[in-house]
């Protein structure tokens, strides 16, 4: 029976050039792999040793892209190792069969969206009237699923974000902070629903799993192993549970760790 590894992928397998961490003497630092270019310019990387590790793991396991980002913003990544038979974009929201939207799924989601949480109209108005253009720099709706907000991190304030988050929880809605992005995503949308849906069709008997944010822990808690990295979210709540490892590797080196256990563990099940 095949193994499923479910990764998320910015801050836990591919990096910006901020979120590197090399906190080492140049001359040891690692070698660097582009794999997404925006713009014309280069956006995300990860070790060579990891663009290694991940190609063999397409060999070992079957291996789903897992991502927050919208089906546009995934598509300009270009990984190492075979393509992807599935991934999963817009936070669950839609499933890629070999690259092209499984329509079945979105309208279960948009039912489910539609049945269990406030309309995502009614979060915009409330984000366009509480947010503060002293630290707001832009105001985003991905896939018509759920918003965002790009802030200066210094500038916002604690305070009202805890007051959205609680605005937002009674509404069937759940608030991250990662970054400079601050995400409002309905509850019933998650990572893990897709996920189970995959190892559903693929019969996958084992499903590893990653992720560094709060929006990764539905992902984390669905999967029989997974691994965070030492920054992040989960990291700075010391988020714990059972099954899940709390690796202190930080930055990019965090992503070739999470690539040796993901590995790690599909040989261990396929020898």
């Amino acid at each position: 029976m095949p193994v499923l590894v479910a990764s998320d992928l910015d801050r836990t397998l591919i990096y910006s050039s901020a979120a590197l961490a090399l906190t080492m003497p140049d001359a040891r630092a690692p070698r660097l792999l582009c794999v997404e270019v925006h713009e014309s310019r280069p956006l995300s990387y990860m070790t060579e040793t990891a663009a290694q590790l991940l190609t063999e793991l397409g060999d070992a396991a079957v291996f789903v892209p897992t991502t927050t980002r919208t089906r546009k913003q995934y598509q300009r990544i270009n990984l190492p190792g075979p393509q992807p038979a599935f991934a999963i974009c817009a936070n669950g929201g839609h499933l890629l069969v070999d690259g092209v939207t499984d329509t079945d799924w979105h309208a279960r989601v948009l039912t489910r969206l539609a049945d269990e949480c406030a309309p995502l109209g009614e979060v915009q108005e409330q984000l366009t009237r509480t947010a503060d253009p002293v630290w707001l720099r832009k105001q985003r709706v991905a896939e018509d699923l759920f918003a965002y907000l790009v802030v200066e991190r210094e500038l916002l304030p604690p305070d009202w974000v805890k007051e959205f988050a609680a605005w937002a929880e009674n509404r069937g809605w759940t608030v991250s902070l990662q970054g400079r992005k601050l995400y409002a995503v309905p509850k019933p949308l998650t990572k893990s629903a897709a996920v189970h849906e995959v190892a559903r069709r693929t019969g996958a008997e084992l499903t590893l799993a990653a992720g560094d944010s709060l929006l990764d822990a539905d992902l984390l808690l669905a999967a029989d192993r997974g691994w965070r990295p030492g920054h992040g979210e989960l990291a700075e709540t010391e988020w714990q549970a059972p099954r899940i490892s709390a690796l202190p590797e930080r930055g990019v080196l965090a992503g070739e760790r999470i690539l040796r256990e993901f590995l790690r563990g599909a040989r261990q099940q396929c020898p």
